[in-house]
């Protein structure tokens, strides 16, 4: 994300806020270089539109025509980003993920200013995070839980935060990036942006807390403020994983796990200001909580990841509601819903043990193809003729076009199972499971 240029930047800990060469913040943030960096990371992350309706693909005719006009309000500080426009997504306990879109121009405005602060931050950031930061992701975060198990830390503190990007304090994250970086322009700007308020339908909402998911710039923010939160366990000599708002801490028993959550919890409700989620919060062991979508598990090599028994009930459920007939899907159609799926899926996944888990998922997802298939063919005729051209006999396929038998016992019937074969099913598209998830540990 950063040039070269930021490689000799002086420590943040000293509040500087310009560069050896003595180039300030403003110049950085908005160099061609930054500025066409930035644009070309929002149009790779693609995303949808915001208030003003502006696509990515009008994004580059609006730049190019107005450049000097947005470089100059930015310059003397009267930039205003607009309001984001308010999504609601589906959460898989039923409830609702409010997400903030910004406009492309302050997505690009927000992703400068963030390619700047990284590297910056990157300095001060904890070894313990891994949430949205380079060269740091999720199997990290796992790997480093299953060492610590290893190590005799069977027991964690499971933290949840209440609506963490929507309680952020502003008044908080200011200070708390101004310990780094005192330059008034870049602290002016993102202020505006916190503040810029919400367009929740027709109706606008005033933004006096939060950082809106979905903005570029809100995951570095969102970690800058609970880098807090780090700190203090360090301090203490606590082992942690956290990944953005999800924060798991080790320790070597439960009595002592239920000391610690209540110490860090005044810290984050009095300190912080942000709601520790009293439900979800827990004490307990990590071969049974779920964490980024994984538990443990153990052998006599040690500790292993496997995705929890909540991701594989979830996962097998995506894919029943793919396969129902009544979604109208042609074979190609659905196939390349599920290869899309699971392919994500088990790249995210494969890291962990599953191999039994994803040949019993084979072999079901085949049986809900086959029962699919046997659907569409509604009527005997039909069937009699399918059956005949993949090679069934006459008489044979007469008496199988005619079964009386229901839709889910047929699919696992000698019927189907020896004309639909798995091999057939593969030809006309259909995932092999087990051969993709063997593919991706071996690479």
């Amino acid at each position: 994300m950063e040039g070269q240029e930021y490689s000799g930047a002086r420590s943040t800990a000293s509040g500087e806020n310009t560069a050896e060469n003595g180039t300030s913040m403003m110049e950085l943030v908005l160099s061609r270089k930054n500025l066409n960096q930035a644009y070309f990371r929002v149009k790779r992350n693609k995303g949808a539109a915001g208030i003003d309706g502006m696509t990515l693909e009008e994004a580059l005719p609006y730049l190019k025509e107005h450049r000097q006009e947005l470089l100059a309000s930015l310059r003397n500080g009267t930039y205003k980003p607009a309001p984001v426009k308010r999504v609601e997504i589906p959460k898989p306990d039923g409830s609702k993920r409010k997400l903030g879109i910004p406009t492309v121009v302050d997505r690009m405005i927000q992703q400068a200013v963030a390619q700047v602060m990284m590297p910056r931050f990157e300095r001060v950031f904890s070894d313990h995070s891994y949430g949205f930061r380079p060269h740091r992701s999720a199997h990290d975060a796992i790997h480093r839980v299953v060492s610590l198990y290893n190590r005799g830390y069977h027991h964690v503190v499971d933290l949840d935060l209440k609506a963490y990007f929507d309680t952020v304090n502003h008044d908080l994250l200011m200070k708390f990036i101004g310990q780094y970086i005192d330059d008034p322009w870049l602290l002016h700007l993102i202020r505006r942006f916190l503040t810029s308020g919400v367009m929740n339908g027709r109706l606008f909402e005033k933004t006096d807390k939060g950082t809106p998911q979905g903005g570029n710039l809100s995951p570095l923010l969102a970690n800058i403020y609970l880098n807090e939160l780090d700190k203090l366990l360090i301090a203490r000599g606590h082992e942690f994983v956290r990944y953005a708002d999800d924060c798991n801490i080790y320790v070597r028993s439960r009595r002592a796990g239920y000391r610690v959550l209540a110490s860090v919890t005044r810290f984050l409700e009095k300190d912080l200001k942000v709601t520790v989620n009293r439900e979800k919060t827990q004490v307990g062991s990590p071969l049974r909580l779920n964490f980024l979508g994984f538990s443990l598990g153990v052998s006599r090599n040690g500790a292993y990841a496997r995705p929890s028994m909540k991701t594989k009930r979830r996962v097998k459920r995506a894919l029943n509601q793919m396969t129902k007939r009544n979604r109208g899907r042609s074979l190609d159609v659905l196939f390349g819903e599920i290869r899309l799926k699971m392919r994500g899926w088990l790249q995210y996944y494969g890291i962990g043990h599953m191999k039994s888990f994803i040949q019993r998922l084979d072999e079901w997802l085949r049986s809900r193809i086959r029962q699919y298939i046997w659907k569409s063919w509604k009527k005997i005729k039909t069937r009699f003729k399918k059956l005949r051209k993949l090679g069934m006999s006459e008489a044979q396929a007469f008496t199988c076009a005619n079964t009386r038998k229901g839709y889910w016992r047929t699919a696992h019937s000698k019927t189907l199972c020896y004309t639909l074969t798995n091999e057939k099913l593969e030809h006309l598209g259909l995932i092999n499971l087990s051969k993709r998830l063997q593919y991706i540990q071996s690479a």
